[in-house]
């Protein structure tokens, strides 16, 4: 057995946090393979040899010759399985294979016995083959952290360990490297590849100010960044640490047959010794012990598990890998499981939904021109550091102007009050204008975006108005998330006002929206639902969201511009911030529970089938090589199907 597999009374659990052993870059994997090759070399020659009788093949030749070969194939698994009978530990499948194997050679099937050995450690190089491919697409993520950094201090570059650097350092990116550390862009701007944290490939243009992560790729020029977080907490090792905890957590089914596994293996064991004993009570004279002693081995041979305990954890290690190729992180496998049985859609809108970002949507003008109004307000707005006032300062985009506000107020809960050049303006809420009796329109009492009016010298002037704009995939996730037959309820919860909540659940298609909701109010919402049998998957992004992805049944975050409470307390993680992820997510979850019972029912109907033919003497040690070692091969090869598969929306 590899050393990616761990096996206790039968059962096995791949270790994923291994390195994967890629022939310690092009020697162990070799090293693997020669005793196979030697091995089946000889085996075929010394059959070839038997079969056409030459002259100096007689006995005691065939007991050395294939004596020599089952040395050389599996005496690595016969002194595995003396250690763990030593141990105590005689349920497993190395002491299955080495009995069955020995025995066969007790009897003269010497073929029989290098045949059965030779296609079960053949069959450990498929699945170890298939467990470093499946591992590749995590593997990758678990490279990119970088080891050196360069780092401007008095004028120079020092290079040093991303550990030593503080917050608040400059530190240089040249083109082709990885980002070391979280920070804010110093230079003009950067073009950098984020797959390492997002799953999208299509490079990402920032510009000064903006925050880069540690894993990102700069593409051209050398840039500076200022760093905001240390090594540890950075966004790139908070999310290594929790693929490395994720093969911790195991499914239920994978405990399942594990469990299985245990009872299994010992009542296998004491049948085939039935096998031999009982029928010498009934047939007397007619028992020939070699007879019922074969087809006892045979039924080992059978009867040996690997099929389950080797399939279904890399099934599910497939799934997390699919997941992280997709920009979506599995903290287990048993969260795989979980989202299989969601029926309940429930998802937070700012930063969910939307993008938590508010941008001017239209600028509506009464009495002066539209272009001077928007010019007018906006140099009012820039003495404030509010978001509403940020978007119409990013909106209006002014370059040079003749104005100058002064006599700047800042009236808290209503608005801005100031002059600019000659004009008196006033530029906030409903309530600004009633505070000065200014008479406004009345039909914008019922405005469901966020508006800013605006007066000038005392007069009603207009509004612009302001909204979180919808991400592009949006609409594309919950129609995705209708498809799913499972999925009987869509559900939005928001703290925002209740009719903005509903112009965006009529615009996406959502089932049923709630407003004006504080934490403890979404709280409740998802008791009353739980209350009613459903299966909760609640999708948020801020500190607020924390308590509600608790208490759903699986809890899923948005994991760019996720709040660190979020990404800790989910349980699915996204790390391309897109909403269209969550049903990506749902169907990774189905297509690895479907492959995994496909292996369950396959393996065990088989063997069933088989395990009473070699009982009854209708199977031969050839037989039951295919029946073993051919079936663990099948649920591997189906195993790893989810790594092709496309998730298409």
């Amino acid at each position: 057995m590899n050393k990616e597999l761990e096996c206790e009374d039968g059962a096995c659990a791949i270790d994923y946090t291994q390195e994967t052993p890629k022939s310690k870059k092009g020697t162990s994997i070799n090293k693997a393979y020669i005793a196979p090759v030697i091995g089946l070399f000889f085996l075929l020659l010394g059959i070839g040899l038997d079969f056409y009788d030459i002259s100096f093949f007689k006995p005691p030749i065939p007991l050395v010759w294939f004596g020599i070969i089952y040395i050389i194939v599996g005496g690595p698994i016969v002194l595995r399985a003396a250690k763990l009978v030593v141990k105590g530990d005689i349920y497993n499948e190395f002491v299955l294979m080495s009995v069955a194997t020995l025995g066969a050679f007790l009897i003269g099937s010497y073929e029989e016995g290098v045949a059965v050995m030779m296609f079960y450690v053949v069959g450990e190089l498929f699945q170890e083959a298939a467990v470093n491919k499946a591992k590749r697409s995590i593997e990758a993520l678990l490279k990119v952290q970088v080891e050196e950094v360069s780092v401007l201090e008095n004028g120079k570059t020092a290079v040093k360990h991303p550990k030593d650097v503080e917050i608040g350092q400059i530190i240089q990116t040249k083109p082709g490297q990885k980002i070391a550390l979280d920070g804010e862009l110093v230079s003009d701007y950067a073009t950098l590849n984020t797959a390492a944290l997002t799953g999208e490939s299509a490079p990402d243009t920032k510009e000064k100010g903006e925050t880069v992560l540690a894993g990102m790729v700069n593409l051209n020029t050398l840039i500076e960044i200022k760093v905001t977080s240390r090594y540890e907490d950075t966004k790139l090792s908070k999310i290594l640490k929790l693929v490395q905890e994720a093969v911790g957590r195991k499914a239920k089914t994978q405990l399942l047959i594990s469990r299985l596994a245990k009872v299994y293996t010992p009542i296998v064991f004491w049948l085939a010794i039935a096998l031999v004993i009982i029928p010498f009570f009934f047939l007397g004279d007619a028992y020939e012990f070699q007879m019922w002693f074969q087809r006892a081995l045979i039924f080992l041979v059978i009867s040996c598990p690997c099929a389950l305990v080797i399939s279904i954890p890399l099934g599910y290690f497939g799934g997390i890998g699919a997941g992280s190729r997709n920009g979506i992180l599995f903290k287990g496998s048993n969260y795989l499981d979980l989202m299989t049985k969601v029926d309940t859609v429930v998802m937070d809108k700012t930063g969910t939904l939307t993008k938590g970002v508010f941008e001017v949507q239209e600028v509506k003008s009464t009495r002066l021109d539209k272009n001077l109004l928007l010019e007018l307000v906006a140099i009012l707005e820039s003495n404030s550091t509010h978001p509403i006032a940020e978007a119409i300062v990013n909106y209006a985009n002014i370059k040079t102007t003749l104005f100058k506000a002064t006599e700047v107020e800042e009236i808290s809960g209503h608005g801005m009050k100031g002059k600019v050049g000659d004009y008196d303006v006033l530029a906030g809420n409903l309530k600004l204008l009633e505070k000065f009796n200014i008479s406004y329109d009345e039909s914008l009492k019922t405005n469901t975006e966020t508006i800013v009016v605006i007066a000038i010298n005392g007069s009603y002037a207009g509004y612009i108005t302001i909204a979180d704009t919808i991400k592009d995939d949006a609409k594309e996730a919950i129609t995705a998330l209708h498809r799913i037959k499972k999925i009987t309820e869509i559900v939005m919860l928001s703290g925002d006002k209740q009719l903005v909540v509903d112009k965006i659940a009529k615009q996406l298609g959502i089932d049923k929206a709630i407003g004006g909701l504080l934490p403890e109010g979404k709280i409740k919402e998802v008791e009353k639902l739980k209350a009613q049998g459903k299966t909760i998957a609640f999708i948020g992004d801020g500190i607020n969201d924390a308590p509600v992805i608790t208490l759903s049944d699986v809890g899923l975050a948005m994991g760019g511009l996720g709040s660190d409470a979020a990404i800790e307390t989910a349980d699915v993680v996204i790390q391309t911030d897109q909403p269209s992820k969550i049903a990506t997510a749902i169907h990774i979850g189905n297509s690895t529970n479907k492959i995994i019972w496909q292996n369950i029912t396959m393996a065990l109907g088989v063997k069933i089938v088989v395990l009473t033919l070699g009982a009854m003497g209708m199977a031969t040690l050839w037989e039951a090589v295919i029946a073993d070692v051919g079936v663990a091969l099948l649920a591997i090869l189906n195993a790893m199907r989810i790594q092709r598969m496309k998730f298409i929306l």
